[in-house]
């Protein structure tokens, strides 16, 4: 992703775009024949260093230094077609395009990865019997694996707005001043065309002196989701790395946790994919803001693109990177998911007691009533679920202790595995899309 952001291979792509306008206006017919290979023989006599130098220290403008440049060492050719009727934008929007093609293609790979290594693991765990929570505390039974096929969902989601936007976004903008592109005498369309086949990308059907930037918000808005999401993944396992839930955690091998304390293990990789999901939200708003320019164009989006729009894909790119390595050391323990389970004595069973007892004539109310008597039974003496409902006069006297024995865990998870099944489905099928 660095090779990808450098501001080497963003002259390189600036050079390809001039190099295609030159094709496209040769094709045309605005240039003459060979006008093409002149321009892009003078292209290649300049490198990204000399452009910084002659804009920092000539233009103050990087397009200008690098067209300025070629022209210089080009021939006549080149000296009089290189950047004909186009404007900067044309250049460096369309430059970044290819650059976020290129990223984003990169992205997706990563996240591919993440959602790989996630789907195994919840087919692996689709009948490891956890406690579900919710507020915290425990709800009804869940699996592990059905908990992890949920962010293979939420997952497989940002892949599908990582490839909308995308067909939004990696497009070419060739319109020279203001966009109406005057300077090619009514053969805009052709130099449009041509320009943006050669480059492999669909263009703009209209723009003003530059590519709109909801597409940078869109995408800006679609990678903090994708954080927010490996955010949520990295507080579950924080969560449940605690010493006193002990369900998951980070395997480090000999890693340090912490200078002073040696007994620590501490679940660092999780902490920093939460600590960048805080830098990729806050990013969002400059990109809104962005969208806000004046008439047929301004300079206040440029500074912020040029920090921003690095920084954010460089985030991204390793924050997936940490959740894959995440998920290669994750471990998780059976056996503590079965005692905690039993801490609260399985009253994770109290709604399927109470519908036993709704199934035997009560109504909701009183079934409701008895279940939480024997709930806080449970909890208060230190019983489980079914014995506790078993010494509770309104239960006992509708249900036997035959079928109290199967207030256990495994016994209610409804269509779980089924579940599991369809997040997978999903999700391999919006891997497919793009």
């Amino acid at each position: 992703m660095r090779r990808i952001l450098s501001r080497e291979n963003l002259v390189e792509q600036m050079k390809r775009v001039e190099a295609a306008l030159a094709r496209a206006l040769e094709e045309a017919g605005i240039a003459p024949r060979g006008t093409a290979e002149s321009v892009q023989a003078a292209l290649a006599t300049v490198s990204a260093e000399e452009v910084y130098e002659t804009e920092k220290r000539e233009t103050g403008h990087d397009v200008a230094a690098l067209v300025f440049l070629a022209a210089r060492r080009g021939d006549e050719k080149a000296r009089q077609w290189i950047h004909y009727g186009a404007t900067s934008n044309d250049i460096v929007d369309t430059a970044w395009a290819l650059v976020l093609r290129d990223a984003l293609a990169l992205l997706k790979d990563r996240l591919r990865g993440v959602i790989s290594k996630l789907s195994a693991l919840a087919s692996e765990t689709r009948d490891v019997v956890m406690a579900g929570r919710t507020h915290g505390q425990h709800a009804v039974p869940v699996t592990l694996g059905f908990k992890l096929a949920n962010y293979v969902y939420e997952l497989a989601r940002s892949y599908e707005r990582l490839c909308g936007v995308e067909k939004r976004l990696v497009r070419a903008k060739i319109g020279g001043a203001t966009g109406t592109m005057a300077a090619w005498g009514g053969r805009g369309l052709e130099v449009r065309h041509a320009a943006a086949s050669i480059l492999g990308l669909e263009p703009h059907p209209i723009t003003t002196q530059v590519a709109p930037r909801d597409g940078h918000a869109e995408l800006s808005a679609a990678l903090a989701i994708l954080a927010s999401q490996l955010d949520r993944l990295a507080v579950e396992v924080r969560e449940l790395s605690r010493p006193e839930i002990g369900e998951l955690w980070e395997d480090r091998g000999g890693a340090v946790g912490s200078s002073a304390m040696p007994q620590k293990a501490n679940p660092v990789t999780a902490e920093r994919v939460s600590g960048l999901a805080r830098a990729a939200r806050s990013l969002v708003t400059g990109f809104l803001e962005n969208i806000v320019l004046w008439h047929e164009r301004d300079l206040s989006n440029s500074s912020f693109e040029r920090f921003a729009m690095p920084h954010l894909l460089l985030i991204l790119d390793q924050m997936l990177l940490d959740t894959h390595a995440l998920l290669e050391r994750l471990r998780y323990s059976k056996e503590r998911m079965t005692r905690n389970l039993e801490l609260t004595g399985h009253t994770v069973l109290t709604e399927a007691l109470m519908n036993m007892l709704i199934e035997r004539g009560l109504g909701r109310e009183e079934a409701y009533r008895l279940a939480r008597e024997a709930a806080r039974k449970a909890l208060s003496e230190g019983k489980m679920l079914h014995e506790a409902a078993g010494e509770v006069p309104g239960i006992r006297s509708l249900l036997d202790p035959r079928e109290l024995q199967r207030l256990k865990p495994e016994n209610y998870l409804g269509n779980a595995r089924e579940l599991v099944d369809e997040a997978l489905a999903y999700a391999d099928k919006a891997l497919n899309q793009c």
